[in-house]
């Protein structure tokens, strides 16, 4: 009785925590509204580059893929929230499309192809592995993969903030998002006992807290900076 206690406990958490990371996604997947609202009112992509939007689009599809139950068990959580973020990212490069110039857009529907057809090589090759195990393998080590490059992408950022001693390109809603998103799967992955999911947003979560401390850090430095009188000196 206490064993199936604890099992429906851990259940319970596991779910609560998947449902957390899917509305805190949601937070991450609308971020870049702002952007589009600028490029379709300026009625150019001017120098804003399309390739995130690639990119998450491959590492979306790949975790839907393996949270399928052809790929793993139990997962449906991860399915939904990458199925999500998959369309979002096919909303966006269409209107990236729609917006760039030739040589961008001509790029742009390359890589885009080059997206689906990775894509497909992987969901055709993972489904001629008949050993279940090696199957879930496979597509989870290049979700794993796939979701650590995501995370490992606002290190420049960092980089950039700790130079400038600015927080101007680092949004705190967007690095909040990324943080509670991140904790939310770790805990998921944690729950369900799956390396291939709380082993990449464990790292998520750790640059995401730097990204918090860093904000405060700098943003508290500049406020108090920006309290001081200025003194003009003509000697």
């Amino acid at each position: 009785m206490a064993l199936f206690a604890a099992f429906s406990i851990c259940k319970v958490a596991k779910d609560a925590a998947g449902v957390a990371g899917n509305v805190f996604a949601f937070g991450l997947f609308v971020s870049p509204i702002p952007t589009f609202r600028r490029i379709i009112r300026n009625g150019s992509t001017e120098m804003f580059s399309g390739l995130p939007y690639i990119y998450s689009l491959l590492n979306c599809l790949i975790c839907m893929w393996y949270g399928t139950p052809l790929i793993s068990a139990d997962n449906l959580l991860v399915t939904t929230v990458n199925s999500i973020g998959a369309v979002f990212q096919f909303v966006y490069i269409t209107i990236f499309l729609m917006y760039a110039e030739k040589a961008k857009k001509v790029r742009m529907i390359g890589l885009s192809l080059a997206v689906l057809g990775i894509f497909a090589i992987i969901l055709v090759g993972s489904l001629q592995i008949d050993d279940i195990i090696m199957r879930r393998f496979f597509v989870g080590f290049l979700s794993c993969a796939s979701l650590i490059s995501m995370f490992a992408s606002p290190l420049f950022i960092i980089k950039l903030v700790i130079q400038t001693k600015s927080v101007e390109f680092m949004p705190f809603y967007l690095s909040l998002s990324t943080f509670l998103m991140s904790t939310s799967f770790l805990l998921y992955g944690l729950f369900n006992d799956d390396a291939f999911i709380y082993v990449p947003n464990g790292i998520g979560t750790i640059l995401g807290l730097i990204q918090l401390i860093l904000y405060f850090y700098f943003e508290g430095k500049s406020r108090v900076n920006s309290r001081e009188p200025l003194i003009v000196s003509y000697a």
